[in-house]
């Protein structure tokens, strides 16, 4: 019997499956970005550190001190401080130390008694660093001062192994990694908790990013108190106390912003050939002829024999053999694209190479038909 309540029913579980068909296909709305995503607060940096130090402990896989002096200098001068005194003129032939350079990031905020991850790499011959323990090292920053004090096993993420002349080796042997190897020893001053107003400064310069950012400041906080400076620093009014401060600051990071689309932008690696655009790239109508020139070059020997008893001597000379190629290459309509994918597919009917590419995108961009900016990294 066809009642009300079971056509309501069956119109209820229709729309149900609507529903859950549309989640399929129906697009997501963007994303919005939070402000700590898209900005940083001035002066909440980390500061790099570098320090110059000895890794002892190898399995004969150090140094070759007579072509690195320094590492035995550096020894001498370390069991000097210990109170042994090598003999002047004495040639050391160590091959369990190899000295290295050893680099640290000091986070904002870290204080005195925080363990640091630090970096460590060869400076000299040595074949490989693995099993190797690194003798404490002060680390300094850009003024000079010790910030922190690296010491500890090193973990490096390789192998290898020689014999007879023939070597095989696993990832790369000559620099490793301490976990928590540094202590920090000093901290530095932010200045943070200084003054009336804090200053955000956009990871990328746009007017329109830096304007939605105060807006949404102003839109949580009250009117006036964020003010968009320039296209990329936008000036915030804090609270005087410091826990009011990091209270605020906790607040308005997470605020969410709708950040712009990004200027048409192509980016060019000319050692490996990779080739990375983003969606508002746009292609003007234009026509592309591509060839290949290949030039090869090849050496015969050839060799002279002199006569039996006439005292001559055997030269041997060579023959060059230079030829030189171009592929004829038609001429190409490439259609207007106005899309990501338009463009991709216009590119795609040249059929050249990545390498190709990158001359014919310049070329493109010096006769106005690609509609972005080329950077080449």
């Amino acid at each position: 019997m066809n009642t009300p309540s079971d056509r309501f029913l069956r119109m209820a579980i229709a729309l149900a499956a609507l529903a859950a068909s549309t989640a399929l296909w129906w697009p997501l709305p963007a994303q919005a970005q939070r402000i700590k995503e898209v900005a940083s607060v001035q002066g909440v940096r980390p500061n790099q550190l570098i320090g110059y130090g000895l890794v002892v402990g190898l399995d004969g896989t150090g140094d070759q001190t007579t072509q690195t002096p320094f590492t035995a200098q550096s020894i001498a001068a370390m069991l000097q401080q210990m109170g042994v005194t090598v003999p002047p003129g004495v040639n050391m032939q160590l091959k369990n130390v190899a000295a290295v350079m050893v680099t640290a990031q000091l986070p904002a905020f870290a204080q005195p008694g925080q363990a640091i991850d630090v970096n460590v790499a060869s400076l000299g011959n040595a074949k490989s660093l693995r099993g190797g323990m690194l003798i404490a090292t002060p680390l300094k920053g850009a003024d000079g001062n010790i910030y922190a004090l690296a010491q500890g096993n090193l973990i490096v993420g390789g192998a290898g192994a020689s014999a007879g002349g023939s070597k095989v080796q696993v990832n790369h042997l000559s620099a490793g990694r301490i976990p928590a190897g540094a202590t920090v020893e000093r901290s530095v001053p932010t200045p943070l908790h200084q003054g009336e107003f804090l200053q955000l400064d956009l990871n990328a310069a746009d007017f329109h990013t830096a304007r939605q950012v105060a807006q949404a400041i102003n839109r949580a906080k009250g009117e006036g108190v964020a003010e968009a400076m320039d296209g990329r620093t936008v000036r915030v009014r804090a609270p005087q106390s410091p826990g009011e401060r990091v209270a605020f600051l906790a607040d308005i990071e997470n605020l969410p912003v709708q950040g712009a689309a990004p200027a048409a932008k192509v980016v060019l690696n000319a050692r490996t050939g990779s080739i990375v655009m983003n969606q508002a790239v746009t292609l003007l109508p234009a026509a592309v002829a591509h060839g290949n020139l290949s030039v090869t070059i090849s050496s015969t020997p050839v060799i002279s024999q002199p006569a039996p008893f006439s005292r001559g001597e055997t030269v041997v000379a060579e023959q060059a053999d230079i030829q030189i190629r171009q592929d004829g290459g038609s001429l190409i309509e490439v259609p207007a694209g106005t899309k990501l994918t338009d463009v991709v597919r216009a590119l795609n009917s040249l059929g050249a190479t990545p390498m190709d590419l990158l001359a014919i995108l310049q070329a493109m961009k010096a006769a106005g038909a690609l509609q972005a900016e080329l950077e080449v990294i």
